[in-house]
């Protein structure tokens, strides 16, 4: 069988939820604002699949350098390079 090559390919562990957490989110947390310069964590939210960034940033923590959009434009390192993810913020969450 040929191996699928989709954007989630890959995520059966990743892009789960624990039994009690399923189903959809609280409004609210699709309605979060960020600042410019704030730090966040990206934590893709397997529900909701408009403005999920690659599986590649799953948990990794960046700085929000913009808006773009619905869209929050954050700068994340990755090895030694700095990429720019963009995702919704249903997939971010606020460190403190």
């Amino acid at each position: 069988m040929k191996k699928s090559k989709g954007i989630r390919q890959g995520t059966r562990k990743i892009l789960r939820k624990k039994p009690r957490e399923k189903g959809m989110i609280p409004i609210n947390r699709a309605l979060i604002e960020f600042e410019k310069g704030e730090k966040a964590r990206i934590k893709i939210e397997p529900s909701v699949h408009k403005g999920q960034p690659h599986r590649r940033f799953h948990g990794k923590t960046g700085v929000i350098t913009g808006k773009q959009g619905d869209a929050f434009v954050v700068e994340v390192k990755v090895g030694g390079k700095i990429k720019k993810v963009i995702a919704r913020p249903e997939h971010l969450r606020k460190i403190k």
